[in-house]
Parts: C-alpha cells; structure tokens; sequence
C-alpha cells in the first residue's frame, strides 16, 4: 500500500510540475502572433489565435501603456500618427487594426489567451520613450495584470531594458523572464537571477558558445527574429530552446 501511495504521488507531482507549462515541444515562437501567411494583422487577437490553431509553443506579442495608464499590445510606439504613451485609452478605443479589431488591451489579449493552455504568451514589456521610470511603471502594470487574470502559468516576460527585466523577477519570482539586448554574457543573466537570453541571431553567430554556456547553466536560448530556411536549421542543428520567427509555419515543418 505505501508503495503504491508513493507511485500516486508521485505521479500527482509529476502532474503539477507539467500543470501551466506548453504542452507543445516545439521550438516555435510567433513573432508578434501568425501573421505574415494567414491575413491577420500582426500583434492581434486573430494573429494570436492563429499562432494557436498552428500548435506554436509560444506566441511573441508588445505592450505599451497609454497616458491614462491603460495596456495596449502593439509593436510601435505610434500607430496611424496617434502615439500611445501620448493618448489616453479613450481615443485609442476608437482605433481599428488593418483587419477590423480594434487595437487590442492586454486585458483583451491574454483573456483570449487563456482560452487555452498549450501555446504560451510571451510578453515584451517595450522601453518606454519617455524614460525609465515610465519602463518600469509599465512592467508593475504588466505583472498585476497578469496577476489579476490568473495568467501566470502561460506567461513569460521579455524586455530590452534590463532593469525591467529585474523589476519582472522581483515582483514574480517563479515568472520565466528572459533579457533581449544581447549585451550580457551568461554568467551575467544568471548572477541577475534571470532564466535566459532572448537574443537576435547575429549575436548567437559571433557567441555560439553562448547557447552551450546557457545550456550548462540550465537557463534557456531563444533568438529572434529567424525567417531564413538556411539560418532556421542552423540554429536547430545548434539545438537552442526556441525560435521566434515570422515562419512559424515554415519551422513547424523543418522541425518535425
């Protein structure tokens, strides 16, 4: 009987380990959603939940936050001549997507998120254009948010500006937060208490031991943003953890 207790439990922590976590072993992240092959706009709701029906491991998507302090998922500071951190959220209802959404909140995106559990969201926190206090005011907003919604468990955070990626870490501890700019060796992220490095691929090709350094020190490798056939079986054949690509179709096949 205590032998068979053991193999349920067990198998009950083995359960709430795999809770929360992809349930897709690929390597594929869409950047900004699928968008490129499938008509929808890039960082919409419809890009997300293309990158979901495809089976991606992790969808990429932007926030920005408004004068009014609202959080908008969008990839450039402005859109359609209208800045967001400039703007508040009443004007920025208003503003539609080239394919009929409106420009969508974090709230709306990560609702439409959880109506799922296998493709994670993988949150860029933008640095903000009007300075660093606003960077790190946006990534305490982020973090309640997802707080709120109860969004942790498919959540990751990424950022340019490290001392947000830091901000991340101190408010959730247990969030996967991986550091963008590629100006800081491994043994830096992992002193920092970060979880890994999201770099563009030409870092990775003049430190391409930076993903067997990261590997030793069980923290993860993704490279943005990989679209090249030829560069996406490189950096297969290099076995990092994810690619965040525009080809998410592309590299769905090439990595079966």
């Amino acid at each position: 009987m205590k032998r068979i207790a053991l193999v349920i439990m067990s198998g009950l922590l083995s359960l709430t380990a795999f809770d929360g976590m992809s349930q897709n072993k690929n390597k594929v992240i869409a950047h900004r959603g699928a968008w490129k092959n499938t008509g929808a706009t890039e960082n919409s709701i419809g890009a997300l939940e293309h990158a979901i029906k495809l089976g991606c491991y992790g969808s990429e998507f932007d926030v920005h936050m408004s004068a009014d302090s609202v959080l908008y998922v969008l990839h450039d500071h402005s859109i359609k001549g209208t800045h967001i951190e400039k703007t508040n959220s009443q004007e920025l209802s208003q503003i539609k997507l080239e394919n009929g959404e409106s420009l969508p909140t974090l709230e709306a995106y990560l609702k439409a998120g959880l109506k799922q559990k296998k493709t994670r969201l993988i949150l860029e926190i933008k640095t903000s254009s009007m300075g660093k206090e606003r960077s790190l005011a946006l990534a305490t907003k982020c973090v309640e948010m997802v707080k709120k919604l109860k969004a942790e468990k498919i959540t990751d955070y990424i950022a340019f500006d490290f001392d947000v990626c830091l901000k991340v870490k101190q408010l959730a501890p247990k969030a996967h937060v991986e550091y963008l700019n590629g100006d800081k060796t491994p043994d830096e992220i992992a002193a920092a208490g970060l979880d890994g490095i999201d770099y563009h691929f030409n870092v990775f090709k003049k430190k391409e031991e930076y993903i067997s350094e990261m590997r030793k020190k069980k923290l993860t490798t993704n490279v943005w943003t990989v679209n090249d056939e030829a560069m996406l079986k490189w950096f297969l054949e290099k076995d990092v953890d994810f690619i965040t690509t525009n080809e998410p179709e592309l590299l769905l096949s090439l990595s079966k």
